[in-house]
């Protein structure tokens, strides 16, 4: 009877969470990271402030996070930002924001993801005037674009699978759903 039992099932259950969390803590760090580089003092950068509160949220352990702050200011780190203007089906615009210590790796990356699931990678600014940053530093759509039914599901699916890349940090579109 294999496969019955019940700690074994535990046992796979744990697994899948446990890589699930160490993936988004490992995206959280990594922004906490680049965000420190500036200022290591939370009290006077905002924008590390919102990424340890963001960690903090995520139950991300204070013990990680004082290491991340550490790792920027003892070397030059060696992680830097990128930002991706695409295309998605039925002309959608993204903007991917990823950090990563391997900007070539990471573009490969995506552009492997993006024509795989009908989207394209677009030159710097054909995408990026259809948005707008908000208060809390992320993209928001100036103008939306209503997706028909049949391109809604590649969307879906190509929004998950770059969110779903380690190195992503963000990801918006002006898709109407």
């Amino acid at each position: 009877m294999s496969g019955h039992s019940h700690w074994k099932q535990i046992k796979i259950k744990k697994a899948s969470s446990d890589e699930r969390r160490g993936r988004e803590f490992s995206k959280l760090l990594a922004a906490i990271s680049i965000a420190a580089r500036a200022e290591a003092n939370p009290d006077f950068n905002p924008r590390l402030r919102t990424a340890v509160l963001k960690a903090k949220e995520a139950q991300v352990p204070q013990e990680n996070i004082d290491r991340a702050i550490q790792k920027s200011k003892d070397s030059l780190n060696d992680l830097e930002e990128i930002t991706l203007e695409c295309y998605g089906p039925d002309g959608a615009a993204i903007i991917i924001e990823a950090v990563t210590s391997s900007p070539g790796r990471t573009i490969n990356d995506l552009k492997l993801i993006l024509k795989e699931k009908g989207g394209k990678l677009g030159e710097p600014g054909s995408v990026r005037w259809a948005f707008e940053k908000d208060e809390g530093e992320n993209w928001k759509a100036k103008f939306t674009q209503k997706i028909n039914e049949a391109e809604r599901e590649k969307i879906e699916n190509l929004l998950d699978s770059i969110e779903n890349h380690d190195d992503v940090q963000s990801v918006s579109t002006n898709a109407e759903f």
